[in-house]
Formats: C-alpha cells, sequence, structure tokens
C-alpha cells in the first residue's frame, strides 16, 4: 500500500514539473519573440558608441555615447547598433542611424525625448563621407529647458520608444565637431567647427587624430600633424596601413575610422567627430584610360531652390556648363520623393548632368565650396560657384538668335597661369511683383541696382590653393597664378525678389563669416539689406525698391532662346 502511495506521489510530482516546465518554457519563448521583434526594430535605434578614442575623448567632451548592456538571450545576429545625435541651431536635432542601416522609405518617424515628448522625425538623407542615413527633428518646447540635451531615440512605425535603463547620451553640440571628410590621393581633407576662426591657425598646432569605432575594441589611435589648416578646412596624412595582426596597439584591422582634431598640448583631447575616414578611390588601372574632365562645370548650395532649378540648369547648361553639383542644405524640399529629387529626375531626363549632395551642416557655405573643388577637381577644369538666383551673362549674346554651348568658354583665358576668372554681380530688385514669376525670375524681375555690388567666380580647379580657402565669391590661388577681372561678362543676381521669397532668407545665412539677419550686428555691412531691419517684417514700398535701371536684356534673349509664343503677348518658357 506505502509503494502504491510512494508511486502516485511521483507521479503527481512529475506532471506538476512537466506543467511548470511548459509554462515557463512558453513564457520565455514569448518573451524572446517579443525582445527579438523589438530588437530587430531597435538595431537602429541603439544608442552606443563603442568608440576606442581614449576614454578623456568622450569624458572631456562631455559626449560619451554608453553601450547598451547585451542580452545573453539575444539571438548572434542581433547586436547592439550606435546612432548619433548632433543639436544644431534653432532646437533642431540631427540624429544619424549606424552605418549600413536604411532610412527613408517615406515611412513616418518620430523623436522619443528623456521626458516623454515627441516630435515627427523626417529623413533628410545621407551625410556624405559616412554615408549614414540621417534624420531631423525639433526639440519640444519641454524639452529645450532640460539639462542636460540628451539624445532623442528615433522611432519607426511599429517599433517601441519607450526608454531603455540606461540613460541617453548628451547630443554633440554643433559648435565643437568634425563634421566632414574627404579622401584625396595625397591627404585627407578634414571639416571641423571650433578649430579655427576666420583667421588660420599655424598648421603646425593642429594634429588629426585617427581612431576607431567598433564593438568594445581596446582604445587604439594615431595621430600626426595636419598639413594645412584654413577656416574650417584641414589637410591630413592618410592613416597608417592596416596592420597585420600583432601584439603591438595599433588601429584596429577592420574597425571604423574616424578622423578628428586636436590643439595645444601633445595629450590635448580631440574635439568629438562624425567624420569617417575612407580610402581614396583607386586609379584606373594600368593602361586604363581616365575619364576625360569637362570644360566646365558648377557648383552650389540650395534650400528649398526645386522650383528655381530647372530654369538655372536648362540656361547655364545652354550657354556651356556640362555638370551640376548640388549641396542640399538640409532644404525642406529634399525627401527622397519631394519637388527638389522630382526637379532633378526631370533634368536629368533631359539630359542635363545634375547631381545632389546632403549636406545638413548650417553655416558651412566657404566649406561646401571646398569640399566641392577638391571633390571633382579630376571631373572638370573649371567651376563656376553661383547660386541658383544668378545668371552669368555676356551683353555681347543679347543679339544673338539661340545660345550655344562656347559663349562661356569663350570668356575663359587661354594664358595658363590665370586661376580665376571674376565678374562683377548687379542686383535686381522686385520690379513691382509681390509673388513669384510664374516663368522664371530671368522673366520676372527686370528693374535693378544701377552699380555692380561684389562678384563671382570662374575657378580653373587646378589652380586652387591647397588651404582651398574660400570668401564664396573667389577663392585663393596657388603660387604662379593670378586673378582676371572680366568686364565682357557679368552676373545678374535676382537678389531681392518677391516678399515671400525673400523673406525664406531670415531663416540662416548660408556663410560662416556673416551674420544671420536676424543677429542685430553690423546694420551698415554690405551684407545687409538696406531699408531692413533685423526682423522678417516687409518693408513699405519693398516691390518697388532697388529699382534704378530697366535691364531687359537677359529676359529678351531667354525669351528667345527658349520660350514659346502664346497669345497676348505671353510666352510658355521650356521649364515651366
Amino acid at each position: 500500500m506505502r509503494r502504491k502511495m510512494m508511486t502516485s506521489l511521483v507521479a503527481l510530482i512529475l506532471v506538476v514539473v512537466v506543467v511548470v516546465v511548459v509554462v515557463v518554457s512558453s513564457s520565455y519563448n514569448i518573451n524572446c519573440h517579443s525582445r527579438d521583434l523589438l530588437l530587430s526594430y531597435s538595431e537602429t535605434l541603439t544608442l552606443a558608441l563603442n568608440s576606442t578614442v581614449p576614454q578623456a575623448l568622450h569624458e572631456a567632451s562631455n559626449h560619451a555615447l554608453a553601450e547598451l548592456p547585451r542580452d545573453p538571450r539575444r539571438r548572434r545576429r542581433r547586436r547592439s547598433v550606435p546612432h548619433e545625435a548632433v543639436l544644431l541651431p534653432d532646437w533642431e536635432a540631427l540624429v544619424l542611424l549606424p552605418s549600413g542601416a536604411n532610412g527613408g522609405g517615406g515611412e513616418e518617424a518620430s523623436c522619443l525625448f528623456s521626458n516623454g515628448a515627441a516630435s515627427p522625425a523626417r529623413f533628410a538623407g545621407s551625410v556624405p563621407s559616412s554615408g549614414r542615413a540621417a534624420y531631423r527633428c525639433v526639440l519640444p518646447g519641454g524639452v529645450r529647458r532640460l539639462r542636460p540635451f540628451r539624445s532623442p531615440r528615433l522611432v519607426l512605425p511599429g517599433g517601441d520608444g519607450a526608454a531603455g535603463e540606461e540613460p541617453s547620451p548628451e547630443m554633440l553640440r554643433w559648435n565643437r565637431l568634425a563634421y566632414e571628410s574627404l579622401s584625396t590621393p595625397d591627404d585627407v581633407v578634414v571639416f571641423a567647427k571650433g578649430v579655427n576662426t576666420r583667421s588660420a591657425a599655424a598648421a603646425a598646432e593642429v594634429r588629426c587624430v585617427y581612431y576607431s569605432v567598433h564593438g568594445g575594441a581596446a582604445p587604439s589611435s594615431s595621430a600626426a600633424a595636419a598639413i594645412s589648416a584654413a577656416q574650417e578646412v584641414f589637410r591630413c596624412p592618410h592613416p597608417p596601413p592596416s596592420p597585420s595582426p600583432s601584439p603591438s596597439p595599433s588601429l584596429e584591422v577592420g574597425a571604423e575610422l574616424r578622423v578628428s582634431l586636436a590643439t595645444g598640448a601633445a595629450d590635448a583631447t580631440p574635439i568629438p567627430s562624425l567624420a569617417s575616414y575612407r580610402p581614396p578611390r583607386a586609379p584606373p588601372a594600368h593602361g586604363s584610360p581616365a575619364a576625360p574632365r569637362s570644360l566646365i562645370c558648377a557648383c552650389t548650395m540650395v534650400y528649398n531652390a526645386a522650383k528655381f532649378l530647372g530654369e538655372w540648369v536648362a540656361y547655364h547648361a545652354a550657354i556651356g556648363v556640362e555638370r551640376f553639383f548640388l549641396y542640399d542644405n538640409a532644404s525642406d524640399d529634399d525627401e527622397e520623393e519631394g519637388p527638389l529629387a522630382a526637379a532633378i529626375r526631370r533634368l536629368s531626363s533631359a539630359g542635363h548632368r545634375v547631381s545632389s549632395r546632403y549636406w545638413p551642416w548650417p553655416k558651412t557655405q566657404e566649406a561646401a565650396f571646398s569640399h566641392c573643388a577638391a571633390a571633382h577637381r579630376d571631373a572638370c577644369r573649371w567651376m563656376a560657384f553661383v547660386d541658383v538666383d544668378e545668371f552669368v551673362f555676356s551683353p555681347d549674346w543679347a543679339g544673338s538668335p539661340r545660345p550655344n554651348r562656347s559663349m562661356l568658354g569663350s570668356l575663359l583665358p587661354v594664358r595658363p597661369n590665370i586661376g580665376q576668372v571674376s565678374m562683377g554681380c548687379y542686383e535686381f530688385g522686385p520690379s513691382g511683383l509681390s509673388a513669384h514669376p510664374k516663368p522664371g525670375v530671368t522673366q520676372g524681375y527686370t528693374c535693378r541696382r544701377r552699380a555692380a555690388e561684389r562678384h563671382k567666380s570662374v575657378v580653373r580647379l587646378d589652380a586652387v590653393d591647397r588651404s582651398l580657402a574660400n570668401s564664396v565669391h573667389h577663392f585663393s590661388l596657388r603660387k604662379g597664378f593670378r586673378t582676371r577681372r572680366v568686364g565682357t561678362v557679368r552676373v545678374n543676381h535676382y537678389k531681392y525678389q518677391a516678399w515671400d521669397e525673400f523673406k525664406v532668407k531670415f531663416r540662416r545665412r548660408a556663410s560662416a563669416f556673416v551674420a544671420d539677419w536676424s543677429t542685430a550686428v553690423n546694420p551698415g555691412s554690405r551684407d545687409r539689406t538696406p531699408g531692413l531691419g533685423f526682423k522678417a517684417i516687409e518693408p513699405v514700398g519693398w516691390t518697388e525698391m532697388f529699382c534704378q535701371v530697366q535691364d531687359f536684356k537677359l529676359r529678351d534673349a531667354t525669351r528667345r532662346w527658349f520660350g514659346v509664343a502664346g497669345p497676348h503677348g505671353t510666352y510658355k518658357m521650356v521649364w515651366e
């Protein structure tokens, strides 16, 4: 009897154990499955800079990005991946996904901040040096009062934005940051805020620091003196080649390399960096012909310029510009399916060679032009640095029945020591208009100021000084080259447009060295607008301002070249 009871008790215990195992296993599987779903999404959202820069780089700059603890139950293919955020002017955060993480796709996204506040996040593009996808979002009012400024978490549809146990790291600060790099066959061009003022520091005072960013590897770095330093542009030697495996400390093979800058003492902490290092492209194979260089290209920075682009490209292509390089300064119309992308597709379909590079960095027009000159030196012989509201024109062309692609080239000097052609600018006013002229700026704005103001340049890229220093209007040239001022060609600058267009400029000036329109300094500067204060308030009589000379030369020429006559003296332009 006792044996029978013992057998029953053992059986009962076994049943209970089986039930417990089933329940625990089910709970574990559900939790793991849910966690895997979350991790599959949050891989692109986790904040963890596994930087191997010496610890002082992050502690001293107060920008350390902490790695989230790994879950031992996570599948091998699941891993914690870093993303970073930069606090830009106007209370805007630029959130960068990890290398290789996809962005965009038209999905709605949001930024979730440490206090639970959220704001819409918009895919903006991929930054040049690293190719990392970037999103932009505005800090809500409540977040702006918090200290420190914590990085937001990016939340995509179906994702969980709940904060983890680890606090978000602080956002990187825009006023002290290495933000881009460009590798050439000879060196590495680094772009950075907070190292130089307008007057260049001696290159010997600047050190280029390369460090690896890889999952928890031991700290390693390499440093060398800068070759040149001017404005926000620094030229550095390439890092040492990746070594064969050895016990000695060095840059880790296969790790992402970043480049930063340091000044002062030998042990001074480098500034924070988002600038990834990539080796230069391999030269053509021996015996393979290099691609021919275009004679004339054009480079410009754009912001919400889609509606101006067709007219500007069609006109300049007709007079001899072969390629167009656009630096998109975080336009509101820069989405994958937005107006800017659509305008570029239309122009490409029409046979124009137009490319766009996402350049989200504020007040960096000089740096963008330096980047353009260095990046396209092998593609173009001459580069015209003109804005989308500027049109190169010679009054001698006014009587031509049609444009031809030798017009602009005929103005370039034959003498090899001329490194730059400078052209005076004539500024046009609103010409009585209160809205953007649908046929284009050349058709609507026909009244200008009498005297020329400022100048723009067409630059021989081989003549540009190694420092890449420029003032937007012209470049510093290498020894032995000089600038030639030409009087037979000018730039029609449609600067003072209808008020609704002009007031957009109050967002921010593009130049690093010119005060923003709303900053109450230098009221008498030539960079200011006469009669305009520091607020975006339309002055009385704006539509008739800046009108001293009626000038129809370019309007009439472009009507003849690109227009189709309609009823009642109207014209339909090809870019409409």
